[in-house]
């Protein structure tokens, strides 16, 4: 595709100059990482005549030439710096210039960073003397990581082990400084190896800190009415008591952020019991994409805007009282141009130029004026006037010509632009009156028609360019003082454009996401193609590296975080044109945690519980999970109470009498669960009787004589106050109209000296100090079981076949059960075999029949046998006596198959058959009977005429 319109400049000059313009540098810092081969700063220019360069270093002139080991284009400005062991000489700031007979331009200054891999060490000087303390106080084990090349992660392992310490709790935390903070110690807190890791992950480098010792002493009995009690591992402790103080921050705190960051806020407190921690937005809501994090102890806020600035608050609490700390956050934002200066003008002499540089920001930016890469106050004359953001060249002259730079610099960041000033004589701004432009290869002819526009200032317009366009152009000018003509050559080229733009795509927070920007451009321009990507309008590799990697037209983000959420543009450009395709990020993550949880309708036995929903995270919320956390029975154990719908903003709760409740909230989505909530303020029921009794009562008999009654107990919270007890009550049922009663605080009893598995009646009921739960539900069951008394009797067998029997009987009564009936069991075994009379030892076999049944189908019989059986009953107990044996015969069977059958000798009309006889003839063998098959046609032997010679083996 061509470049569908060009536009040629009629300028008359014998010669046409051109102040510098750098198209090409680098900007923004590199990082020498220790796996890169070069490290490349580009600096390309225009201009006629054309430009030569320079270059400085931390201000200071750096001659290329001087060192062997840079590598130079001799085309441009471009050098690369080797990654070598001296690359390290090389760390600083460096500026290009670009200079002709006109002006200079300049490029804006970009920094090498050479990591120190020599600094990447703990402090050997620093003491690592065992931590001593006494259990319940405050401690702080440091970290005092090496400073680096970040992003860094900091961690606490223990020496030895291969994945992080999983110590972080309410009570022990990391600060974002690496140390690591007790808000109070327990004995099991004793280790002989806390390490601290830091993680380069730029420069792929781990350095750890010397193990550290702490020691946690038990503490002494206080005779104190401020005593804190707890256990853990189950030992037990005693402490006094201490309201919350604030470890971090510990002064007030004024944070300066730059918009589009990610804000961190950090409380960490100490205090006994361990404080909740609770952040406030003073006068209004936190923001929506506010999160709470490191139990409660961290605040963040992503991709922040005008409207996080403020002052919020922290506040720890426990049960002696409170501590307060308050951050002042200002937004700030680096430069952007209000009104970026015209980048060139042409203007003649003795005329007033303007040079306007206005820029916005917070803090309001300095603007600093240049003249051809010079502080311009180097250059003294009366005809220059600086009105803050801008210049004023009164009455200017051809002196003035010149690469006038603005840069725009606040803390975050600066600006720079080139404006190119060419100040030309009177003779060549005379108003043309006769203008011609022609093909210099028809040098007769003038260029007319509809795709030919002559402007007024004499250029030459040519719309929906073609490929026979290109060529040279010869332009004539004249008016009262001569005649002037200037020739210039079009060439046309290929449009640069993408042809696979990125797409629009949603993905999780912390997962990586691509981009591809697919390019065509014309191949004389190849070179000078440039690939750029842009969010939100600002240039990635300028603003926001961390994270961002780039490589031939493709845009990786690792680690995706809810600040890289917006929309990316893939600029593409030459020295010629450029095109641009843009695709929004979605970033997908679990919803913050609900904030602003309240409680409403406060009852004895209910309350209503009501909460904000936070941001979803771009996937809607789907439900909302209610825990709640009691102080007496298990403290610090949340539990699920109910789930809601996620379009519920507010749950009644059904509570247990006698409990001293919190509640939090836990938002689902598809992508999975939020953090836990803040926990709401605590709320206390009223003592009152319990509400239901035990459930799943077992009676059974383990022996004879006894009966042991069992049920599951009430759940702490379920006691609904103190002196929790149960009333078992029972009697023999149809006999006895008095119950017999005991209370307990178990959950079993054996009732001991009963009759033999007879009936009784059982209720439990539960009691506390406040009253009886309701009145119970009967359950009936039996003591003990013992051994049936009798054998079943008029026991028959009918043989229905060679291997198949029936046996039927009379049932055993109930009184000689004894217990509850479990069935019968019929047992066999075979005495001997009729074929030779002899008696055979063998297996007994049994058959278990469930339930009151009479009779059944005994299988697997041997034909051709005598067989003995016998029936007996059994309860849970065991069996009884079984019937007196029962004696049958089976009759002859079928015979099984010969094992071998062989045919041999084989002859023209004979052959010799061979087989053995069957294992098993289950009866007299009379005889065998051959068949032969020919086709479809089976034929028995006793009807063949042929000669056929059969033996046994």
């Amino acid at each position: 595709m061509t470049i569908l319109m060009a536009l040629l400049s009629c300028d008359l000059f014998p010669v046409v100059e051109q102040l510098p313009t750098i198209t090409a540098q680098t900007s923004g810092s590199l990082i020498a990482l220790p796996y890169d081969e070069n490290f490349l700063f580009k600096c390309e220019a225009k201009g006629n005549p054309r430009p030569t360069y320079r270059w400085t270093k931390d201000g200071m002139d750096f001659d290329l030439h001087k060192d062997s080991h840079l590598i130079i284009e001799e085309s441009s400005g471009t050098f690369l710096i080797p990654n070598t062991k001296e690359k390290t000489k090389y760390q600083g700031k460096y500026r290009c210039y670009a200079s002709n007979k006109l002006g200079t331009a300049i490029s804006e200054e970009s920094e090498l960073i050479v990591p120190n891999s020599s600094v990447l060490h703990f402090s050997k000087k620093e003491k690592t003397e065992p931590v001593v303390v006494t259990e319940g106080d405050s401690v702080v084990l440091e970290c005092n990581p090496p400073q680096g090349i970040p992003p860094w992660q900091l961690y606490w392992m223990t020496n030895g082990s291969s994945r992080h310490f999983k110590l972080q709790n309410e009570r022990v935390s990391m600060g974002l400084n690496g140390n690591l903070y007790f808000s109070n110690t327990l004995v099991s807190d004793s280790r002989d190896d806390y390490c601290c890791f830091a993680s380069f992950s730029r420069i792929r480098t781990i350095v750890q800190k010397p193990r550290l010792v702490l020691r946690v002493k038990p503490s002494m009995w206080q005779e104190s009415h401020d005593i804190y009690f707890w256990s853990s591992d189950c030992e037990f402790f005693f402490n006094q008591k201490r309201k919350p103080s604030i470890l971090v921050p510990s002064s007030h705190s004024t944070t300066y952020i730059k918009k589009g960051e990610e804000l961190e806020l950090e409380c960490i407190t100490e205090g006994l019991p361990t404080p909740a921690v609770e952040w406030i937005k003073m006068l209004e809501n936190l923001p929506t994409r506010t999160q709470i994090k490191n139990y409660g102890k961290l605040l963040t806020i992503s991709n922040i805007t005008d409207q996080v600035e403020g002052k919020y608050m922290c506040k720890a609490k426990n049960d002696l009282g409170e501590a307060e700390h308050h951050f002042q956050v200002v937004v700030e934002e680096p430069p952007s141009w209000q009104e970026e200066p015209v980048k060139s003008q042409l203007a003649e002499i003795g005329s007033d130029i303007h040079i306007k540089c206005s820029a916005r920001g917070k803090p309001q930016p300095t603007i600093t004026w240049k003249r051809n890469g010079q502080p311009l106050d180097d250059f003294p004359s009366t005809n220059y006037k600086v009105l803050d953001d801008r210049i004023i060249i009164l009455r200017a002259e051809q002196r003035d010509t010149a690469v006038y730079q603005c840069e725009a610099s606040n803390r975050h960041g600066t600006l720079l632009v080139n404006a190119n000033v060419l100040v030309m004589s009177e003779y060549f701004t005379y108003l043309v009156q006769c203008l011609c432009c022609r093909r210099r290869e028809d040098p007769e002819g003038s260029l007319d028609g509809e795709r030919y526009s002559l402007l007024k200032n004499g250029s030459l317009q040519i719309h929906k360019v073609e490929m026979e366009d290109m060529g040279q152009y010869k332009c004539l000018a004249n008016n009262s003082e001569g005649t002037m003509s200037l020739t210039t050559e079009l060439f046309i080229k290929d449009s640069t454009r993408i042809v696979e733009p990125p797409q629009d795509m949603k993905v999780k927070r912390g997962s990586m996401a691509e981009l591809e920007c697919q390019v065509e451009c014309d191949p004389t321009l190849r070179r000078e193609l440039e690939i750029l990507w842009m969010k939100d309008g600002m240039n990635i590799l300028s603003n926001f590296s961390e994270g961002y990697f780039t490589d031939d037209g493709i845009l990786q983000i690792v680690n995706v975080s809810h600040s890289d959420q917006g929309n990316y543009t893939c600029v593409v450009r030459t020295s010629l044109d450029q095109d641009t395709a843009s695709a929004y990020i979605t970033v997908l993550d679990v919803p913050d945690p609900p904030v602003q949880l309240t409680l409403s309708e406060l009852k004895d036995r209910s309350v209503r519980l009501q909460w904000v929903a936070a941001s979803d995270h771009n996937s809607p919320i789907t439900e909302f999970i209610i825990q709640y956390e009691e102080n007496h029975w298990e403290p610090e154990k949340w539990k699920e109470i109910i789930r809601v719908a996620g379009s519920q903003f507010s749950a009644p709760l059904t509570l247990y009498g006698h409990i001293n409740y919190q509640f939090r909230v836990i938002a689902v989505n598809a992508i999975g669960r939020s953090h836990p909530s803040m926990p709401s303020k605590r709320y206390k029921t009223p003592p009152c009787a319990p509400d239901r009794n035990p459930e799943n009562i077992k009676i059974e008999g383990h022996l004879p004589h006894q009966m042991d009654i069992s049920w599951e107990p009430l759940l702490p919270v379920e006691h609904n106050g103190p002196g929790l007890e149960y009333k078992l009550s029972y009697r023999l049922l149809g006999v006895e109209d008095s119950w017999k009663e005991q209370m307990m605080k178990r959950h079993s009893f054996v009732v001991r000296d009963t009759q033999t598995f007879v009936p009784y009646v059982v209720k439990i009921q539960a009691f506390n100090s406040h009253g009886w739960a309701p009145e119970p539900r009967v359950v009936t069951g039996y003591s003990g079981e013992d051994l049936p008394l009798a054998a079943p009797e008029d026991v028959s067998v009918e043989v229905l076949n060679s291997t198949l029997l029936r046996v039927s009987w009379s049932p055993v009564p109930q009184t000689a059960l004894r217990g509850h009936l479990g069935g019968y069991t019929v047992h066999w075994w075979q005495t001997q075999s009729l074929l030779n009379s002899k008696r055979i030892p063998s297996e007994r076999q049994s058959l278990t029949i469930p339930g009151n049944r009479s009779h059944t189908m005994v299988p697997g019989l041997k034909p051709f046998s005598e067989y003995s059986l016998t029936v007996n009953i059994f309860n849970r107990r065991g069996n009884g006596p079984s019937s007196s044996p029962v004696s049958f015969t089976t009759p002859q069977g079928v015979p099984e198959q010969p094992p071998i059958l062989r045919a041999t000798n084989f002859q023209k009309d004979s052959i010799t058959l061979v087989w053995a006889p069957p294992h098993e003839t289950n009866g007299f063998l009379m005889g065998y009977l051959l068949q032969y098959q020919t086709g479809m046609m089976l034929t028995d032997l006793s009807h063949v005429t042929s000669s056929i010679s059969v033996n046994f083996i």
